[in-house]
């Protein structure tokens, strides 16, 4: 498994256990939703997950965009971070 794991780029490794991180929130939100049985609670509890997606999101994109920044142009660079706020706006309006 070390030996496997070794080969993996590190950014990968990073942007992939952030998105495993929240799988796990999410799923775990799932479960908590259910043992409380309340609309109400469920509501609550669903508002703290919208804002834990985006905030992953915006991690996984910077790592990436960190890594890469070297290769990517500004003009790209730019236009990827105007798709990125694009997609907030969308998010939040």
């Amino acid at each position: 498994m070390k030996k496997w794991l070794s080969h993996i780029e590190p950014t990968i490794l990073s942007m992939a256990g952030l998105r495993l991180l929240s799988g796990l929130i999410e799923f775990s939100a799932a479960i908590v939703m259910l043992l409380l049985n309340d609309v109400k609670k469920a509501l609550a509890i669903n508002a703290i997950l919208a804002t834990i997606g985006p905030v992953i999101f915006l991690l996984t994109m910077t790592l990436g965009l960190i890594y890469m920044a070297d290769e990517l142009s500004f003009q790209k660079l730019f236009f990827i971070a105007s798709g990125v706020g694009l997609i907030l706006i969308g998010l939040y309006r």
